[in-house]
C-alpha cells in the first residue's frame, strides 16, 4: 500500500488526534497505538471495543505502557527510535510532564516527524486551556453563521474543528515526510481546533477580511449566491443550486416558468440576491407541485445542481455512495459481519479496504517489546509491576 513501511506511533486520544491517525493506518502505515494499562474490566473493554472506537482505531495494533514510569517510558523512547512519525493531541503541559515530547523523541530521533493537536496552538494566552470541539466551533465563528436568521448559536451536527484538524494534520505529516527525503531531517508540524476551524471559514471569513462584512446566519440560504436553498417537494426535500445565468435561465425552462426570467428584479445575479426571500417563495411554491424524483432526474439533466436531503440510513442506501466505497465490510468478534466507515481517498491501483479491527487493551504488547529486543522475563516483570 502507498505507506507500506512508516512506522507510526499513535498517543492520540479522543478523535482529532485519531482521525489524523487513521488516514494513515487505512493507506497501509504500521501504526502502533500506546494506551495505559486499565483493570481490564468489562466497562473499559466495552467502551473499547464499541462501535466509534472502531472508526477510529482500526488498521493498528495496540500496546500498553504506563508513560509515567522510568520502565515505560524507556519502552516508549525504545518504539520512538525506530519509527518515522509520532503523533499526539495531549494538552501542551501534559506532553511535557510525560517526557514525550518533540524535544524528547528528537533527542533519540532526529528523523522523527512529530505531529500535534492542541485546542488552541502551541504556544499563546490559551495554549494551556483545554478544548473541545464544540469550543472551537464556538470561538471560530462557526456557530455564528449556522442556523437561520435571528435564532441563538448553533453547533454544526457533526464535529467539524475535530475532524478537519486531523485531516489537516495529516497533510503536514506527508509534507513533512516529504522534506525529510531531501533535508534527511524531521519536524514538528501541529495545529490546533481553533486554526483549522478557521480555516474552514473559508470565503466567510474571506469576507471579512478583504470586505469588512461580517457574516451572519442564513439557515438554509447561501450569503451570496442565489438561488440556493433547501426546499419542499411533494414528497421530501431537495438542496438546490441555480445561481449562474446559465442554470438561472434552464431553472425557469424546466419548471415551465419563463415569466422567472422576465421579471426585471431577477434578471441579474444581484437583484435576485436582494429579493431573495420572495424567489425562493416561488420556486418553494412550483417545487411542491412534483415528487423528489422528479426534479432530480430533470433538473440534473438540465446541469442544475440538485440532490435529495437523505438520512443517514438513505445515505448508505444510495448507488452511488455504494459505488465509491464508503461503507466497508468488516468481521469483528463482537458486532460479527458489519461495515466501518470507509476511506474518502482514492489511490488507483490500491482497493480501500479495513485490514483489521480495533484490537483489544494490549493485544500487541508482548510482540512488540519482544520486536525491540526485550526478553520474555523482561516482559513479564514489567507486567508484574504494571507498567504494561
Amino acid at each position: 500500500m502507498p505507506l507500506a513501511g512508516l512506522i507510526v506511533i499513535d498517543l492520540t486520544l479522543a478523535r482529532a488526534g485519531p482521525t489524523c491517525v487513521r488516514h494513515l493506518a487505512d493507506w497501509g502505515a504500521n501504526v502502533i497505538r500506546v494506551q495505559a494499562p486499565d483493570d481490564g474490566s468489562e466497562e473499559v473493554i466495552g467502551r473499547r471495543d464499541g462501535s466509534d472506537y472502531q472508526n477510529l482505531h482500526r488498521n493498528k495494533r495496540v500496546v500498553t505502557l504506563d508513560l509515567k514510569s522510568p520502565e515505560g517510558h524507556a519502552a516508549f523512547l525504545a518504539l520512538a527510535r525506530e519509527a518515522d512519525v509520532v503523533v499526539e493531541n495531549m494538552r501542551v503541559k501534559v506532553k511535557h510532564r510525560l517526557k514525550v515530547s518533540y524535544e524528547d523523541v528528537r533527542a533519540v530521533n532526529p528523523r522523527i516527524v512529530y505531529g500535534s493537536i492542541s485546542g488552541f496552538g502551541q504556544t499563546g494566552p490559551y495554549a494551556d486551556r483545554p478544548g473541545v470541539d464544540q469550543i472551537a466551533q464556538g470561538m471560530s465563528g462557526t456557530m455564528s453563521v449556522t442556523g437561520e436568521p435571528g435564532t441563538p448559536p448553533l453547533r454544526t451536527g457533526i464535529a467539524v474543528a475535530d475532524v478537519t484538524a486531523g485531516n489537516t494534520l495529516a497533510l503536514a505529516i506527508m509534507m513533512a515526510l516529504y522534506a525529510r527525503e531531501r533535508t534527511g531531517e524531521g519536524a514538528w508540524v501541529h495545529t490546533s481546533l481553533l486554526e483549522s476551524q478557521i480555516f474552514m471559514l473559508d470565503f466567510q471569513a474571506t469576507r471579512f477580511l478583504v470586505d469588512q462584512v461580517v457574516p451572519r446566519a442564513v439557515g438554509n440560504a447561501h450569503p451570496t449566491a442565489v438561488p440556493t436553498g433547501v426546499f419542499a417537494t411533494s414528497d421530501g426535500h431537495v438542496a438546490l443550486g441555480a445561481s449562474s445565468s446559465a442554470q438561472w435561465k434552464h431553472l425557469c425552462e424546466v419548471t415551465g416558468r419563463t415569466d422567472w426570467a422576465a421579471d426585471p428584479q431577477w434578471q441579474t445575479q444581484r437583484g435576485r440576491a436582494k429579493d431573495r426571500a420572495r424567489l425562493h417563495a416561488a420556486i418553494g411554491d412550483e417545487l411542491l407541485k412534483r415528487d423528489t424524483a422528479h426534479w432530480v432526474e430533470a433538473l440534473n439533466a438540465a446541469g442544475i445542481p440538485i440532490g435529495p436531503i437523505y438520512d443517514i440510513g438513505q445515505v448508505f442506501a444510495d448507488p452511488q455512495v455504494r459505488h465509491l466505497g464508503m461503507a466497508l465490510p468488516v468481521r469483528h468478534p463482537r458486532f460479527g459481519d458489519t461495515h466501518l466507515l470507509g476511506s474518502p481517498i482514492n489511490v488507483e491501483g490500491h482497493a480501500k479496504r479495513i485490514r483489521s479491527t480495533a484490537p483489544l487493551t494490549g493485544e500487541h504488547t508482548d510482540s512488540v517489546l519482544s520486536a525491540l529486543g526485550y526478553a520474555p522475563e523482561d516482559i513479564a516483570a514489567m507486567r508484574a509491576q504494571r507498567v504494561i
